[in-house]
């Protein structure tokens, strides 16, 4: 069971896990450092705890303890009891959610781990915001995919924003990084994998043709400013679009992920 710990100052060294959390650079260094990462809110504390992820510490305002007294009951790290206002002070913004966690990473899998048994698996290159990220993997989970592949310049989907956006999708929905960008969509086909990658290159047609009749499908999509680099769009098996009006040429990527998906998922 955690021990409740009232803690009554911002500059206690207990509570440097919850410091700067808006400082993105700061927040890597220190989460690579010690091997952490933060989820925020009371769903998605609680989705990672029910995952198996061990738990440093807990953080909350008095309010949440008894809405998460059944995750205290199960880990002996300590929470410590703070109010909202030295909350703030502490991870430099309003912890309207009220419940922080620090919970420790684990290796990540192997690629064969994470594509066993996979049908529809999500590929991405160099997305760069974390936002986008953490929505992509809840619009995977959501639609029924089974597995995401991260070029090794992605942003993490462990950082908080990613996390919180996700709704602790990527908590559920097997993921981790390809060892090897150049050779990863023909890595993907060795393994039987029709490579779908969204692109307004010319030769792409509409996402409906481009996954009918494929059994196993790897959708690719590229970073948020230039796309997928020429060597993914390529090498992919197939260049796909989802057809646009209005004069408008594409959808922000996770928006577009999110139509892409739901049309894969009824191949």
């Amino acid at each position: 069971m955690a021990e409740l710990v009232e803690i009554a100052s911002a500059d206690d060294p207990r509570l440097a896990d919850y410091r700067d959390l808006r400082d993105v650079e700061l927040r890597k260094a220190l989460e690579a450092e010690h091997g952490l990462f933060l989820a925020e809110g009371e769903k998605v504390v609680r989705r990672a705890v029910e995952a198996g992820y061990d738990a440093r510490s807990f953080l909350m305002a008095p309010r949440w303890l008894d809405g998460l007294a059944d995750v205290l009951d199960r880990s002996d790290a300590p929470c410590y009891v703070i109010d909202e206002v030295l909350a703030e002070e502490v991870t430099g913004f309003h912890v309207h959610r009220g419940a922080l966690a620090s919970l420790r990473r684990r290796p990540l899998p192997e690629v064969d781990e994470v594509l066993a048994g996979a049908r529809s698996v999500l590929v991405l290159e160099d997305l760069v915001d974390h936002t986008n990220v953490g929505a992509i993997l809840r619009s995977g989970a959501a639609l029924g995919f089974d597995a995401v592949l991260l070029a090794p310049r992605c942003a993490d989907p462990l950082y908080r924003r990613a996390i919180k956006v996700a709704m602790g999708a990527v908590f559920s929905l097997p993921w981790t990084r390809l060892p090897d960008w150049y050779d990863a969509l023909p890595d993907l086909g060795a393994r039987g994998f029709t490579t779908v990658a969204l692109t307004l290159a010319p030769d792409a047609v509409p996402i409906e043709e481009a996954v009918a009749g494929v059994d196993k499908v790897a959708l690719v999509l590229g970073s948020e400013g230039h796309g997928l680099s020429p060597r993914w769009e390529q090498s992919a098996d197939r260049r796909a679009i989802i057809p646009m009006s209005a004069g408008i040429d594409s959808l922000n990527v996770a928006a577009a992920t999110a139509v892409a998906c739901y049309v894969t998922a009824r191949r």
